[in-house]
């Protein structure tokens, strides 16, 4: 069995914050290989910044952009509007938080959920170097959201939801925080039907947001069970020999008169 050889759900949430804590105080990556220098041609282009057009990048302090390293742009997707209530799961640095709060303006508002202090620390600095004030931090699993039932208008996130050890309780979840008709709209990374094992159960390709990642059918799937509906799911490019970068969005159903 391999030294990288995955362990328990625990474990794995572990060994997730270490990587984002690392990658906070610039030690580490995210998505991708453990060290931003072995960032090679083909993940600087798959990864990170240059998911994101000339204005976003533009508007954004540097440090945002260099802990950037999501595996597509979100909020470029999901079609937010003035004075909307957004919240980005697994928010990292920020980036998408504060292209979030200006997209919905000052009678919008957006949250970012994060696990790890030290990225915690980081996105609070970000916001206010970047003058955004309305935008709020919160420390969370997006396993269990510390937010109350129906308080979101659009759930987002950017290739996080493969990290989690319990995708299943991660979609109810934002089905729960999400008022009726609220939107789902997410970049993550969707596995081929053909990953093998061996890359599966692999802890180096899961904090690398590979291992985890779930099929089509079985985002699908998930989805579903999590009563979403108006499931559309669009890969954008492949980020590994065994899986690619999608567009994942859906919707809470609207309430009933």
């Amino acid at each position: 069995m391999s030294d990288n050889a995955l362990g328990s759900p625990d474990e794995i949430r572990e060994a997730v914050r270490q990587r984002y804590a690392d990658a906070a105080t610039s030690t580490g990556s995210c998505c991708g290989p453990s060290e931003p220098s072995a960032l090679d041609e083909h993940e600087r282009e798959v990864f990170g910044t240059s998911q994101y057009d000339d204005h976003d990048q533009a508007i954004l302090p540097d440090d945002v952009k260099s802990i950037s390293l999501g595996c597509g742009n979100p909020t470029a997707v999901a079609e937010l509007h003035e004075g909307e209530t957004v919240l980005d799961l697994g928010s990292g640095g920020g980036i998408d938080v504060l292209l979030s709060a200006r997209r919905v303006g000052p009678t919008g508002k957006a949250y970012g959920l994060d696990m790890t202090d030290e990225m915690l620390e980081l996105a609070r600095k970000n916001a206010a170097e970047a003058e955004v004030e309305n935008v709020e931090f919160v420390k969370g699993t997006i396993e269990d959201i510390p937010l109350p039932d129906n308080s979101i208008d659009v759930v987002i996130s950017n290739c996080v939801i493969n990290l989690s050890g319990d995708k299943n309780q991660t979609l109810r979840e934002a089905g729960r925080v999400l008022k009726p008709g609220g939107r789902f709209a997410v970049s993550d990374v969707i596995a081929d039907e053909a990953m093998d094992d061996e890359i599966r159960h692999d802890m180096a390709e899961w904090t690398g947001c590979i291992a985890g990642a779930l099929t089509e059918r079985e985002f699908t799937e998930a989805l579903n069970g999590a009563g979403f509906q108006n499931i559309e799911i669009q890969e954008t490019h492949r980020v590994h020999g065994a899986a690619a970068s999608a567009i994942v969005r859906a919707a809470m159903p609207p309430k009933r008169a």
